[in-house]
């Protein structure tokens, strides 16, 4: 099991093309802890934004009857792909683990399984 900055560190590390990773309390829009960024990308005021996506997803679906739970939330800029995925289990109820990454080095598809793996290694 991993600690939270064991988790943000392994995937800032591990997955190609990563620039920065957040925990994120979507409760409250903090989060929890964060790694990259830089001065250009305030992870915080990016934690704080998706949490709002997150809410209106959710209450899309429940005005459309969707019981289904939400995996992951991608989001696809010109020189980015911003990847949300909830957490499930072990106390990750309310959370995301919130991943920025730069295209030209990205590979999406194994971004999407490491972070999975990463998330299943989290003990919150």
């Amino acid at each position: 099991m991993a600690n939270t900055e064991t988790a943000l560190k392994e995937a800032l590390t591990s997955i190609e093309g990563a620039t920065g990773v957040a925990l994120v309390d979507y409760t409250s829009g903090m989060a929890l802890g964060t790694m990259g960024g830089g001065k250009t990308f305030d992870l915080n005021v990016a934690a704080a934004g998706n949490t709002d996506v997150i809410r209106a997803k959710m209450r899309t679906m429940e005005m459309l009857g969707i019981k289904s739970e939400i995996e992951d939330i991608l989001i696809t800029l010109s020189d980015q792909y911003h990847l949300i995925r909830l957490l499930k289990g072990r106390g990750g109820n309310g959370l995301f683990l919130y991943l920025v990454l730069d295209t030209t080095r990205a590979n999406l598809a194994m971004a999407r399984h490491q972070l999975k793996r990463i998330e299943e290694d989290l003990e919150v």
